[in-house]
């Protein structure tokens, strides 16, 4: 993050308690009498903050004290401006860069494409940060190697050992001592740890030590960040024969070596290199296993403030929508020869990359007015989102707007994920097929479910048709002008108000009198289990939460709702509720689909003016050092509530390449050093304690979710008031966000929640087209898996060849078998750096296909690369 360019401004310390620490660093190195070793280097770049000085700076620096070495996490696209700006500098660095062996004296700990926070992203985001990263790093360094990642701010999620193993980094460092505002690792005993990840992949790696304590009177370090004696005393006492602390200085701090001393104390407290520490001191030191879990990475932002909403939704949208396109483009190109647009991937990643940037999560009102990262966010993700949509307009046939003369159309249906999908899709039809109605039929000429829907915000017909799409391909449907029969719908109103909607999977009930909460919620295929809690004090889907201001806690419940009947078919029934929270409208559109598991709320809350919403901060008490900050206290913040008829609950909940069950007692804290993981990415589950049955909540973005033993899951909706560096968090017009619900039988991955979030984030995508476009097959599609649990989180073309990388999810089997109809010159598995790892030896099944047979563990990730891909368009999977 952006921090104040002078030490003692930053850190609110006197100039003379500085000279105190530095001296007592300097006596303590002395009077121990034995080596100990420090990181020093820099953090930031060209978007967070990097003046045009700094580039000579540190080559004049590396120069006159030749004892120096440093670490750098500087935003690749630094170097463009660096080698514009002051070339003569720029050349100098880049002479010093060259020695990367384990005695040079510069190492780059983390070339990510702009230093994201990771742990709140989708994983396949984490991938092409480090990748694009490194390709920018080394169009400046072609020597660089990238070995140790370390980083100055909390950039960790728990499947990062087998991303960092597959770019070829041999280490890592779980450190970060002097900017834990946004949170920390869990401390953990020894010198030395194998970090695990949740594939099985290790890693070695510096933990935080069991004795390196957050620093007293700070919101923002820990012990290690300046080797004073206190901290190198516990160490040794602890039994860390090589003790090593550590400063990331921001770029743009003038001090030069960041501890005080000169050459006398460096013969002590020895600069190092990550990798010269790592090979040459600690190099056979004992590296217990350590299975960390994303419960480990103890971090914390402003959740549910709006700002970080929408910076989270914008995220979320451009990421869904750029996976979606590129893997449309990779099947446009194997089935019609369509020219791999590179340059508008590249240019749609790179906007996407940078609306990643820690700082846009952490500080995002910093900036002038109009250009905050907040401002930026949305302009980044903006653009990523253009492109990605021409895209994927670009990579079907093409469209037709239809007119009222056709009496039929084609639909072309596409599926972008790595299984066969039957769901509801929906797109628009001419107003005047209306007057008739209409049939939708498969290829086979068999009609299919549909329904005709009314779009009023863009006054238009829609139809909703049930389509059954192959693994990543496509198929076609008919769309007809035909009268139609009455059908019934699903929803029913009772004498008394309620609002009761059976689908062929739920029966559900909505009471208006109770502010439209859900009263019943039985899922008739799973036994007509009950999901609603009924003793509970909470309703299902009530919204509550502290408004200070305005008299203290306020529900949804409070007021009566009205609820207006959008849809009522035989495939979607809609309902909108209309109520008031305290004193602000809300709407929230609750949609069942016959053969959805998945049911769909869309909330909207119109606020006027600025509520205050969660615990109150009093005026003139907000300290940056005071532990205790009223955004991580959740309880008061406001929350949709879910109560659940589910005995001695679990959690389990996703995270980047991860799913963990949580061992919390609880979610709540509220001071800086009790901060607890509770972030949700795109699902939390919670089951019985015998796992019979579970329901998953999916969020359309990265937020947190609460539970405790006596409090129901809850997804946080809205927090305003005082977060970080005394930033108001301000509410400056509506609030929008989706979530769904998914009631099931067995544990998580029993129930596919992984393959129903995934198919929630990536729809089948639909288009209509005309006779003459539709010269092809009907149906056609690139692979399919031999059972349930991968996912293919990627698919493009690197010249003439097709990557495809696939994630094992679900399974707990490590043996997978995948049918291409494909032919290839030869297929590897290759790393994320594009290494060999192995070769594999296809087969053939008896419809004609290429099969491979591959070996991932659950959570695993890996690579194929198909040399020379071509589609075999005689056989059909």
């Amino acid at each position: 993050m952006t921090k104040t360019k002078n030490v003692a401004a930053r850190f609110k310390m006197k100039p003379l308690v500085l000279l105190c620490l530095a001296l007592g660093s300097l006596a303590g190195g002395q009077a121990l009498g034995q080596k100990t070793y420090y990181i020093d280097g820099y953090h930031g770049g060209v978007w967070g903050h990097y003046p045009d000085w700094n580039t000579r700076f540190m080559a004049d620096q590396l120069k006159s004290n030749p004892y120096w070495r440093i670490n750098i996490e500087l935003e690749p696209e630094t170097w463009d401006r660096a080698k514009m700006v002051d070339s003569a500098a720029y050349n100098d660095f880049k002479s010093l860069f060259a020695d990367q062996s384990v005695n040079g004296r510069i190492e780059y700990t983390n070339p990510s494409y702009a230093q994201s926070y990771l742990y709140n992203l989708d994983g396949e985001s984490i991938i092409r940060q480090f990748y694009y990263g490194i390709q920018k790093v080394k169009s400046h360094f072609p020597t660089a190697a990238f070995t140790t990642y370390a980083v100055e701010e909390p950039c960790f999620t728990s499947a990062l050992p087998q991303i960092l193993q597959s770019f070829g980094f041999k280490y890592a460092s779980l450190k970060n001592p002097n900017t834990c505002f946004g949170g920390y690792t869990r401390a953990h005993g020894g010198e030395l740890v194998n970090w695990i990840g949740p594939d099985g992949t290790g890693i070695t790696t510096v933990p935080r030590y069991s004795i390196e304590s957050l620093l007293p009177a700070s919101t923002w370090q820990t012990i290690a960040w300046d080797n004073s004696p206190a901290y190198i005393n516990a160490a040794l006492k602890d039994g860390i024969q090589h003790p090593i602390g550590m400063t990331y200085q921001d770029a743009g701090w003038k001090g030069g070596p960041f501890l005080k001393g000169g050459r006398q104390l460096a013969e002590k407290n020895i600069y190092t290199t990550w990798r010269n520490y790592f090979a040459t001191v600690v190099a056979g030191d004992a590296a217990p296993n350590w299975q960390l879990s994303q419960e480990d990475i103890q971090v914390s932002l402003v959740w549910g403030s709006q700002v970080m909403q929408n910076i989270a939704r914008q995220v979320r949208q451009a990421e869904n929508n750029i996976l979606q396109a590129e893997k449309m483009a990779a099947m446009a190109s194997i089935y019609t020869g369509m020219p791999w647009p590179k340059r508008e991937l590249d240019g749609a990643w790179r906007t996407l990359l940078l609306a990643q940037h820690h700082d846009s999560w952490i500080v995002p009102y910093n900036g002038r007015p109009g250009d905050t990262w907040a401002d930026k966010v949305r302009h980044w993700t903006d653009h990523t989102n253009a492109a990605s949509d021409s895209i994927i307009a670009q990579s079907t046939y093409p469209g037709i707007a239809g007119n009222a003369a056709d009496e039929a159309m084609q639909i072309r249906v596409y599926n972008t994920l790595g299984r066969t999908r039957q769901e509801v899709v929906i797109l628009p039809i001419p107003k005047a097929w209306i007057e008739k109605g209409v049939r939708v039929v498969n290829s086979q000429g068999h009609a299919v479910n549909a329904q005709v829907l009314q779009d009023t915000s863009a006054n238009r017909l829609m139809v909703a048709f049930t389509a059954t799409c192959p693994s990543m391909g496509y198929n076609t449907y008919r769309v007809e002008r035909q009268p139609t029969a009455p059908v019934q719908g699903m929803v029913k109103v009772d004498a008394q108000g309620r609002y009761h909607l059976e689908s062929d999977l739920y029966s559900m009930t909505l009471d208006p009198k109770q502010g439209g909460v859900i009263q019943q919620l039985i899922a008739k295929k799973l036994g007509n289990k009950e999901f609603v809690d009924q003793q509970s004090n909470r309703g299902f889907n009530e919204l509550r939460g502290n408004f200070y201001e305005e008299g203290g806690f306020k529900s949804s419940r409070e007021h009566p709702a009205s609820v207006q009947v959008l849809e009522d078919g035989p495939l979607v029934a809609k309902l909108m509720i209309k109520g008031i929270i305290s004193q602000y409208p809300f709407s929230q559109i609750i949609t069942l689909t016959k053969g959805q598991s998945r049911i769909d709320i869309d909330l909207t809350i119109d606020w006027k003016g600025n509520p205050r919403i969660g615990e109150p901060t009093p005026p003139g008490t907000y300290k940056i050092e005071n532990y205790h900050k009223a955004f991580y206290n959740d309880r008061y913040k406001l929350l949709s509530h879910f109560p659940l008829n589910l005995k001695s609950q679990k959690v389990y909940k996703s995270a980047p390449f991860d799913v963990t069950l949580s061992k919390l007692d609880n979610t709540f804290f509220s001071t800086w050093d009790r901060i607890k993981n509770n972030v949700v990415t795109n699902w939390v589950d919670v089951t019985d304690g015998n796992e019979s049955y579970g329901l998953a909540l999916l969020t359309d973005h990265t937020t947190n979710y609460a539970h405790g033993k006596n409090f129901p899951l809850s997804l946080d909706v809205q927090y305003a008031g005082m977060g970080l560096w005394g930033k108001d968090h301000t509410i400056t017009g509506p609030s929008h966000l989706r979530y769904a619900l998914i009631p099931h039988e067995g544990r998580w991955d029993k129930a596919a929640i992984w393959s129903r979030s995934e198919a929630w984030n990536q729809p089948l995508i639909a288009s209509l087209i005309t006779d003459k476009t539709a010269t092809d097959d009907e149906t056609k599609s690139i692979l399919q898996f031999d059972g349930t649990g991968l996912q293919v989180t990627a698919m493009l073309r690197d010249g003439d060849d097709l990557v495809i990388r696939l994630f094992n999810a679900e399974s707990r089997s490590s043996q997978h078998t995948i049918k291409l109809n494909l032919t290839a010159k030869q297929a590897d598995i290759v790393e994320l750096d594009g290494r060999m790892r192995q070769h594999l030896q296809p087969g053939l099944s008896k419809g004609g296909q290429m099969v491979l047979s591959l070996d991932i563990p659950q959570f695993g990730i890996r690579t194929i690369k198909l040399t020379s891909a071509r589609y075999n368009g005689t056989t059909k999977i």
